[in-house]
């Protein structure tokens, strides 16, 4: 029998207050999963606490700076003391600067490697000893296509994307002896209010500039939505995966499959 199951299990995504990381939260808890995330402000941490209350699930938040080594191991500590030990790790945190590269500094570059890679390798350190104490675990790295591809604008998000694919690898490589499991996730377009704006349709009718590259590039002809990233967590995060070590899972509407539309062929 196909077990996607998370009862008993606790789940810790970071920066799930809201977007991506709380979909894949709500989905985590229906499967029956504890669930703990983190953000970096309290006013954060609150807003999330709220939505999650609102969304019928008590979840337990944390204020935690992901690139701040002592500050995770306590946040560790806290979590295994106060809720349990850790089953599931979602390294969901990330941010993204679109500079041109000549145009961007090298701290602003370290920003964002420091977010979207030092970050998910210290957290993912933090809890492997205690998952090998347990016996095994589930880590997911919320990877990107960015992690395949590149785009104007965007090398900082790209160059962390990339080195998060392939810590993904090492640590399925390191760790798989021990019944963890560490896999990706890279999200295509995802319809969230931040691109609202991107999606609204001009006043003659016609679709945004940007919304039209997107559907033309994606076979489903949409944008994803938050929630469309719940099953693959899931599944990634069950019983069902334990043979899954090491692979990222594109739900991208199949933009990495396909070169696109031709200009005029509708």
């Amino acid at each position: 029998m196909v077990d996607f199951s998370l009862k008993g299990k606790v789940a810790l995504i970071t920066g799930a207050s809201y977007g991506i990381g709380f979909a894949i939260a709500k989905g985590m808890a229906s499967a029956g999963a504890t669930i703990v995330f983190n953000d970096i402000k309290q006013e954060l941490v609150d807003k999330g606490l709220a939505a999650y209350k609102e969304a019928g699930i008590e979840a337990h938040g944390y204020v935690c700076d992901v690139t701040d080594e002592a500050a995770v191991a306590e946040l560790v500590k806290k979590v295994t003391e106060e809720v349990g030990h850790i089953n599931i790790l979602v390294n969901n945190a990330g941010i993204i600067m679109r500079i041109p590269m000549c145009d961007m500094t090298a701290a602003q570059f370290r920003k964002v490697i420091d977010i979207d890679l030092n970050g998910p390798f210290i957290m993912s350190k933090a809890v492997i000893p205690d998952m090998i104490e347990q016996g095994g675990g589930k880590i997911i790295n919320i990877c990107s296509m960015m992690s395949e591809l590149g785009r104007e604008t965007v090398s900082a998000y790209a160059a962390a994307k990339g080195g998060l694919k392939m810590l993904t690898r090492n640590i399925a490589s390191e760790y798989g002896k021990y019944n963890i499991q560490c896999n990706g996730i890279g999200p295509g377009y995802i319809a969230t209010p931040q691109t609202a704006p991107l999606r609204e349709r001009q006043p003659d009718g016609s679709r945004h500039p940007f919304d039209q590259f997107i559907i033309a590039k994606t076979p489903a002809e949409r944008w994803g939505e938050a929630e469309d990233l719940a099953g693959p967590a899931v599944f990634l995060a069950s019983p069902a995966s334990d043979f899954v070590n090491g692979h990222i899972l594109y739900v991208d509407g199949g933009i990495l499959a396909y070169i696109g539309k031709q200009p005029g062929n509708d």
